[in-house]
């Protein structure tokens, strides 16, 4: 479903953020990609997104690549953007609505879904986002923006979710339930943190990014990599004086 060939990025003037990059994601896999601060990890799910593109490589989503010309082609960047959500590590890059429910709906509405009313109760409901359908979002706590932020992402109900930091700002009783629903669901899934007990309670499989202008330091499963002290402290993940993070 998702195919890195030897991608590279980097921004205007800044170094390179990764180069070198391969890997393939199947459907329905759960990917949890780690690394430390800086590693790169929210550009690499902007990449999956189609929000920046490859600076070099090919970066692919169901055998197509994704390219700046690709996205004008109108008809597929709908159906696209309806089967990949991403879920920013900052959630109020994504609040913009003067209500809770307008925010909600504001992607089904925008693909022009016929039961866009139907998913904002579901979600809103499943989310606990309910007494708040009427209150605009800026004047939230943080744990409910993401709340809000998580549910209009789910609202499309895409069969990749890229998830940034998804557990930011939720309280364990939330927290919980996206650890539940994520274990359950039939979506592909590539979720980035630095904490390492969420990628163990999360994860089969994970993608560790190491530093700037390197490729994937690894690739495999969680256990292996958790159980790899040298590993995780070259990725800056561990250290002996203060445990893995």
């Amino acid at each position: 479903m998702i195919e890195l060939e030897g991608v590279a990025f980097g921004w205007p003037q800044a170094p390179a953020a990764f180069a070198g990059l391969n890997c393939r994601i199947g459907p329905g896999e759960k990917v949890v990609l780690l690394g430390h601060n800086g590693s790169g990890k929210s550009t690499l799910l902007k990449l999956l997104d189609g929000l920046v593109f490859a600076t070099a490589g090919r970066c692919l989503y169901d055998g197509v690549e994704l390219t700046p010309r690709q996205f004008r082609d109108k008809a597929w960047s709908r159906c696209f953007r309806q089967e990949v959500g991403l879920l920013f590590q900052d959630p109020e890059a994504m609040l913009f609505n003067p209500t809770v429910r307008e925010e909600i709906a504001y992607g089904p509405r925008q693909l022009g879904l016929p039961d866009a009313d139907a998913r904002v109760a579901h979600w809103a409901r499943e989310l606990q986002l309910e007494p708040l359908l009427g209150h605009a979002p800026f004047n939230l706590s943080g744990g409910q923006k993401q709340k809000v932020a998580l549910a209009a992402v789910l609202a499309l109900e895409p069969k990749v979710l890229l998830l940034d930091e998804p557990w930011a700002n939720l309280d364990p009783r939330a927290a919980g339930w996206l650890m539940q629903y994520l274990a359950r669901t039939q979506a592909t899934v590539v979720v980035s943190t630095h904490n390492l007990w969420l990628a163990q309670a999360l994860g089969e499989r994970c993608l560790i990014l190491g530093d700037q202008r390197g490729g994937l330091l690894y690739d495999g499963p969680v256990a292996d990599a958790l159980a790899d002290q040298a590993l995780l402290a070259s990725a800056q993940l561990y250290h002996p004086a203060a445990g893995p993070k």
